[in-house]
This record gives C-alpha cells, structure tokens and sequence, in this order.
C-alpha cells in the first residue's frame, strides 16, 4: 500500500510527486511524522469527555491554511519521524492510559501508515473507536480506503465560496471535494451512536469555524449542510479564531470573531431547525488552547 506515496495522489491536491525522494503539497515525504501524541481535553464533549481523547498530532497538511493556529506542524517544521510500528504502540498507550478514542489529526497524507498500524494495533488488543479529524479537504476514493477503520469522522467544513477558498487555503474547489467527502463519509459510519457515557461511537461531527468578516458565508455552511443531512450530523460551530502574528495586516484576519457574529451564526443554526450541535461558549480564541508539539507520547 505504501507504494502510493511513489506517486502520491492520495488528496486533491494530486501533486503526483515520489514521496520517497521528495515532498508533496503537505511538506511530507514517506516517513511518518508525529509531532504530538497525548490525552486531549479540548475537542467536542461526545470525543474529549473526563478521559480526554487520544490525539495524534501528524505533521504536514493537505490544505495548508493562510491563517492556521497549527502552522508549525501545518509546514512540517516539528514533530518526530517515527515507524509504523510505533504508531501501533502510541495507540495502545493511549489505551492504557483510558483514553475515550484514537483521534487522528491531520491524517490524509499518512493514511497507508496508519491503516498497517491500526491493523497491527487491532491484533495486540486495540477496541477504542477511531476518530478521523481532518480539514474537509479530501478526495471520496481516498475515503474508501478508511471504510471498517473509521468510526467517527470530525471533518471541517470551511468554505462554500470558491474565492475564499482560493484565498485562504489555495483550494477553490474545496467545496466540491468537501461535499462529496462528506457524503462518503456519511455512508460510512452512519447516524451518531453513543455509549453509555455519551461518547461517541459512530458518526459525523462537522466544524466550522467562524472566520471575522464572514458571517454570511458562515450561514451558507450551515443552511447546506442541515438541509442536505437534517440530524444524520452534529455541528459544531467554533468561535476560536485566533489571529496568528502572519495575519496581522491582513483585511479581514487579523481580529478575533466578535461575540455579535458568534451570536447571529448560532441563532441562525436554531432559527433554521438544527437540533444536534456544539457551541464554544466564553473566551476560546486564546494561543493557550494550542497544544505544544513538542513530541510529547511520541
């Protein structure tokens, strides 16, 4: 399965390139990178919960977003190379260490890595549900590979105009590609199942974070994905945008969200009828809410 990365076009992206001599779109070769691995209170209730959800930071992105709070893990800059075999270690530390789930970051580049390694782990007693959170950016084909691996997928759903797509992630199709992710996605897992501590076990939890300046952008996220899904998916609606030092010229980027969009975007969900959804409440858009890559559980 490795010999994708020869000529890897596993996301939209398609750059083709040989991963095992050079770097694609994402800035990363064949070697897995990790720069993180750790319980993670901060997610979504149903994921985190009191235990915390098993993170894996991976390095590298397909999407690579001008303003992204991750940006040193976004441009592959951190993070530690490690084999396949240690990833199945990571995840069954995790366990051990009572984690609600194995919450993969940023994973598309790495997904024939982790398919091994969640085989490998699988045989020597992993039973967690697999969480896949990703940008949205992603081809279904790519998709099908995760069928029977993914449990919960925890995609964004950032843009639905083509030209702010172009100018903040060099995607303008990224709505095309995030709608039939999506579908896929659905297919995939179904309607939400939880356990009997209200974690999730099966399902879709689509993001989208409110970016300053685009409310009504905002609302058109919101209107197409509950008039295409109703209940089937939970929203999450964030507020956390925070400005990173690269957007502080910038027209639109360089603010936080005002309490007044927030509010609007939430109102609108509820006017509209959606029932299942998350809401940040209080000051989120803070840098203490990015974790360190600093190698942690790697």
């Amino acid at each position: 399965m490795k010999s994708i990365y020869e000529k890897c076009n596993l996301c939209p992206r398609e750059c083709g390139v040989n991963r095992k001599i050079q770097k694609g779109y994402c800035r990363s070769g064949e070697k897995l990178l990790v720069a993180r691995a750790a319980l993670h209170y901060w997610e979504e209730p149903c994921i985190s919960g009191d235990n915390g959800s098993g993170t894996v930071f991976f390095g590298g992105c397909s999407i690579r977003c001008i303003y992204c709070q991750n940006c040193k893990i976004r441009d592959g800059k951190v993070g530690k190379e490690i084999s396949t075999q240690r990833l199945a270690e990571i995840f069954l530390e995790l366990q051990d260490k009572n984690a609600n789930n194995i919450n993969l970051v940023t994973p598309t580049h790495y997904i024939p890595h982790i398919i091994e390694a969640l085989d490998c782990a699988k045989l020597r007693g992993l039973k967690l549900p697999v969480v896949y959170n990703t940008g949205g950016y992603e081809k279904a084909e790519t998709l099908k590979m995760l069928n029977g691996y993914v449990d919960v997928y925890l995609p964004d759903f950032k843009y639905i105009s083509s030209d702010t797509a172009k100018e903040y992630s060099n995607a303008p199709y990224y709505a095309d590609y995030a709608k039939t992710a999506l579908a896929e996605m659905v297919n995939q897992v179904g309607n939400p199942q939880f356990d009997e501590h209200g974690i999730m076990t099966k399902g879709v939890i689509v993001r989208h974070l409110l970016l300053p300046g685009h409310l009504e952008e905002s609302k058109k996220v919101v209107e197409y994905l509950f008039n295409t899904y109703k209940n089937k998916i939970y929203l999450s609606l964030m507020n956390q945008y925070t400005p990173m030092p690269e957007m502080a010229n910038h027209r639109l980027l360089s603010r936080k969200v005002t309490d007044e969009e927030y509010d609007e975007l939430i109102n609108f969900a509820v006017d509209i009828g959606v029932e299942n959804g998350f809401v940040q409440e209080g000051e989120t858009a803070l840098e203490s809410f990015i974790p360190p890559f600093d190698n942690s559980g790697v």
